[in-house]
């Protein structure tokens, strides 16, 4: 069994778990199109680059991580159909998508977060020096937002599923009630929460080009990591929270309700309420380390 995976090169989640997978399962792998029994189409945009010949001779599986209002309009659900007859099997992330996509496919889905690379995400105790670093003080109460927050078609709309209106609420009141808080923004496409944030002067730092290890710094100089989206098929931020010990609270997106304790998990009339708690994160994040964490994709490929 050989399983062929489209590169990407996005400088997105879906690259890292491409690398990743590659590493730990050399035997199970191959670069070449041709040589593969399997297509693990892990990043559905990229369907149509991939030859209509390859699609219709070997086994394929496709990776749904949320549905958008557009995919799900006569155009969508019409893509959707054309695209289904050659998918043998899905995966998905969360139960919430596996229940939208159940409703538009008869094929088997499987349902499991993807691994944790324990090498990249992992706590640090000695934080003083971290917060240093990166010009944050010992009182600072930090609180983080690593994901896209503004449309990539003017780099000025809040990108709505992904809640940055949510997010500057709850930072707001946060700030209002505390005069050390501090806004940590990591990763691209961040134009709307910077702009807003200048707007309310309320002081915070953007990293938009890092790595995995300045990333992993950020988690562990953190006070508190908010998810607020409305839609998520993870979101990553969830587990690498966990398992690097950072406190975090979310909305009931995604695999939060299978990561989160129920206290962390919040709706916009009741997120101050929300706690964090690091144990029940870290404890169901530890599952997922590599080798574990791997094991059910495994399965499924063995099983197609």
């Amino acid at each position: 069994m050989k399983i062929f995976i489209p590169p990407l090169k996005e400088s997105w989640i879906i690259d890292r778990v491409n690398r990743d997978w590659k590493k730990y399962n050399k035997k199970l792998s191959t670069q070449l199109i041709n040589n593969a029994d399997i297509l693990w189409i892990n990043a559905p945009w990229i369907w149509d680059k991939i030859a209509k010949k390859h699609i219709e001779r070997k086994k394929v599986v496709c990776s749904i991580y949320h549905f958008e209002e557009s995919d799900l309009n006569n155009e969508g659900i019409k893509y959707f159909n054309y695209r289904d007859q050659y998918i043998d099997s899905y995966h998905t992330i969360s139960d919430i998508t596996k229940s939208q996509l159940s409703k538009l496919t008869n094929k088997p889905i499987h349902t499991f977060p993807f691994w944790i690379n324990q090498n990249f995400w992992f706590e640090i105790t000695n934080k003083s020096d971290l917060r240093k670093k990166y010009g944050f003080s010992k009182s600072d109460y930090i609180v983080g937002s690593f994901q896209r927050d503004t449309e990539g078609s003017d780099l000025l709309s809040p990108k709505l599923i992904k809640g940055p209106d949510r997010f500057l609420e709850i930072v707001i009141n946060l700030y209002n009630e505390n005069r050390n808080l501090k806004v940590l923004l990591a990763g691209t496409r961040r134009q709307y929460l910077v702009k807003e944030l200048k707007n309310k002067n309320i002081p915070f730092k953007y990293f938009e080009m890092v790595n995995n290890v300045q990333l992993n710094h950020f988690y562990n100089i953190l006070n508190l990591y908010i998810v607020s989206s409305r839609v998520e098929g993870g979101p990553q931020a969830i587990t690498e929270c966990g398992i690097t010990k950072t406190p975090i609270i979310s909305t009931n997106v995604g695999m939060a309700s299978k990561i989160l304790a129920k206290e962390s998990i919040f709706n916009m009339s009741n997120y101050s309420t929300a706690k964090p708690n690091v144990d029940v994160a870290f404890e169901n994040s530890e599952k997922l380390i590599i080798p574990f964490g791997m094991e059910p994709f495994i399965n499924m490929f063995k099983n197609l």
